[in-house]
């Protein structure tokens, strides 16, 4: 789970253009980002993404669109 904070508000629509980018750009990388979350007013958004390590999730983000992550946890799923 990624997390990036921009600190000015951001919208659904700019985060599902960039999702978008993202999705073009991960095959190369052995990336898939799966979903995302935004806070609007809070400038905040959240991506769920399986991939080998964070650096290759960040260098999707970089050749996307420029908006590497503030944050990287790794995560595991529970029932």
């Amino acid at each position: 789970m990624d997390v990036h904070t921009l600190g000015d508000a951001v919208t659904m629509e700019d985060v599902a253009k960039a999702h978008a980018a993202d999705l073009a750009t991960q095959g190369a990388h052995e990336v898939n980002y799966l979903r995302y979350w935004v806070d609007e007013a809070g400038g905040k958004i959240f991506c769920l993404v399986d991939a080998p390590d964070a650096e290759a999730a960040n260098t999707v983000h970089r050749e996307a669109h420029g908006l590497v992550a503030d944050e990287i946890h790794l995560v595991q799923e529970g029932a």
